[in-house]
């Protein structure tokens, strides 16, 4: 019996241990990074203590940057043998997000809130990546970094993903909004302004995987790396200079226009799962009461919005993109 779900199912926070000569890793910062061996603790699903001999690599893109983080988000390879005793079991390769910055707790509530975006969608529906939030303990090899412990969050890999649904990754750029499954792309666009984020492009495939499931004729679009968004507000964010906004909490609807009629079936979603939204956020353990105030506060602006017929037609009708 597979166990591939249990690594990014599951809400209980995993805690595990990376053991690892970061110092060499860290200044391995490219697209073409290499992995380098790493050792991964974990409990074993038996109670026992499970090593397993990993490889890591940096990842990303603009966190990449070491004036960005000093910290980078990672890639995890994971051996085709040993892990059956593992949360991690059948697993090929993952997506870990790290907290950025060492000695800032700004940047672990950051990374916390990210987290809970992708929970959040994973709420309004079943097309997006799961997330499981990890403690993380990181040990350095070479014994020149102190060993640290803070909050990450893994990321389901994008062909198990498509494979949950039923299909496959399509690589192609190029393709308009207009030419993806259009409850799902008017789904995704509301929800990119509920969080303020502008940082994504179907047609670049910038922070969107397009899924083709069968037998819909049209592409799935399914979002992902939220930590530009105003909800987060994170240090280094800033809108495109092309935008018409100043600062990352202002709002900005990017979806092409729709009738009223193919908007408000998603507007009613989101308004049926307002208390659902909310009680993820305020459960959240590690969250500052500051942090989640603030996000709730940015959450109520956009609900006062949605349930304002003139807000409706400025913000969705005669902004939206032609």
């Amino acid at each position: 019996m597979s166990r591939k779900p249990e690594a990014v199912h599951s809400h209980q926070t995993l805690r595990f241990s990376l053991e690892a000569d970061w110092g060499t890793i860290f200044k391995d910062r490219s697209q073409e990074s290499e992995y380098h061996p790493a050792k991964l603790y974990v409990e074993g699903l038996d109670g026992s203590q499970v090593s397993l001999d990993i490889k890591v690599r940096t990842r990303g893109n603009f966190r990449l940057q070491s004036r960005i983080c000093g910290f980078p988000p990672l890639r995890l390879n994971f051996p085709k043998e040993g892990t059956e005793n593992t949360v991690f079991a059948g697993q090929d390769k993952l997506k870990l997000a790290t907290h950025c910055q060492d000695n800032r707790e700004q940047y672990e509530q950051i990374t916390l809130q990210e987290y809970l975006i992708y929970r959040t969608f994973n709420l309004l529906t079943d097309k997006s990546f799961r997330v499981r939030l990890a403690h993380i303990t990181y040990i350095d090899a070479a014994g020149k970094r102190d060993t640290l412990t803070k909050y990450g969050f893994l990321i389901e890999d994008e062909d198990a993903m498509a494979a949950r649904l039923g299909g496959t990754v399509l690589d192609l750029e190029g393709i308009h909004d207009d030419n993806t499954d259009q409850d799902q792309m008017t789904l995704v666009a509301v929800f990119q302004y509920f969080i303020g984020n502008t940082d994504w492009s179907v047609w670049a495939l910038h922070n969107i995987v397009l899924v083709d499931i069968p037998p819909n004729t049209f592409p799935t679009p399914v979002p992902y790396d939220f930590d530009w968004s105003g909800v987060i507000d994170a240090p280094y964010a800033r809108p495109d200079q092309k935008l018409p906004i100043r600062s990352v909490r202002q709002r900005l609807y990017r979806g092409y226009c729709k009738d009223p009629a193919e908007l408000q079936p998603v507007l009613d979603l989101f308004n049926r799962k307002k208390d659902e939204i909310y009680a993820l956020w305020t459960a959240q353990e590690g969250l500052t009461e500051k942090t989640l105030k603030r996000a709730i506060e940015y959450f109520d602006e956009f609900y006062k919005t949605i349930n304002d017929p003139k807000a409706v037609e400025r913000e969705f009708i005669r902004n939206c993109r032609r």
